[in-house]
């Protein structure tokens, strides 16, 4: 998509209008079963890494990256969490709130949201991660992609030896604890705004249903494959990772200066 500004205007000023003009839905509903009893009391979005909650360090670096309008898809202990964040202002942030009364999974939240003309970034609420979002909305309407999805590449160790054999019983191969490479979603989605069309009201629907619903349709669905630092706290061991983590890394994850402000764009 062609733009009126120059070389010079699209390294700074036009990719922060870029962000400051792409809302952000962060899911942040979730009981967080994973990680009980802690979340019995306290919702997964206000676990602490280091000296902040979670989703605090989410919002800190939307706001450094120049985002500014944020929507928070609410439900367990919802009150909790707009107690602690109010209306954002405290962050440089419009905050709102979207409330579930029954779960409406992961993607059922975006069609509850406004009509809108422009693409939105959808988070989960329990990242850990040092991913530039404006890159990925950049890359997104670049694409020309209907959705878009931040992958990263996670090496998993099977902690058994594992056995594979023909019909008969007979072993063919056995090895012990092999490690497998995955390519996967990191909960960083950009979405168009034709894909409400693809969600159905008022009923669970998660993204793996909008994505294959969205494929069936041949729509464009693009990945966005990067190699930065990203842990999903739901997880135990990557929540006890990431607390071992974040001390030595905390200027890291919250610079105030990032790539995307400094980077050109086609778009």
């Amino acid at each position: 998509m062609p733009t009126q500004f120059g070389t010079t205007a699209m390294n700074g000023t036009y990719l922060e209008k870029l962000c400051a003009n792409t809302s952000v839905v962060i899911l942040a509903g979730g009981k967080g079963t994973r990680l009980q009893p802690y979340t019995t009391v306290l919702p997964k979005p206000l676990m602490p890494v280091g000296q902040y909650p979670i989703l605090e360090i989410l919002l800190r670096q939307l706001a450094a990256q120049g985002f500014r309008k944020v929507t928070l898809a609410v439900g367990h202990l919802a009150g909790i969490i707009q107690a602690y964040f109010r209306d954002g202002k405290d962050w440089g942030l419009d905050i709102t709130y979207s409330y579930e009364s029954t779960p409406l999974g992961t993607a059922g939240p975006i069609r509850k949201l406004p009509q809108s003309d422009r693409s939105v970034l959808v988070l989960n609420g329990d990242l850990l991660t040092t991913v530039d979002f404006g890159a990925i909305v950049r890359h997104h309407y670049e694409t020309g992609a209907s959705a878009t999805i931040g992958t990263t590449r996670r090496i998993e160790t099977v902690q058994f030896g594992v056995v594979e054999s023909e019909s008969n019983g007979h072993i063919t191969e056995y090895r012990e604890k092999p490690s497998r490479d995955y390519l996967v979603s990191m909960g960083i989605y950009v979405f168009a705004p034709e894909v409400r069309e693809f969600i159905p009201e008022d009923v669970k629907f998660d993204f793996p249903d909008l994505v294959q619903r969205l494929l069936f349709n041949n729509k464009l669905v693009v990945g966005y494959e990067t190699t930065s630092y990203w842990k999903d706290i739901g997880r135990p061991d990557d929540y006890e990772q990431a607390n071992i983590d974040f001390p030595a890394m905390e200027n890291h994850f919250l610079k105030q200066h990032v790539e995307s402000k400094a980077v050109g764009t086609r778009f």
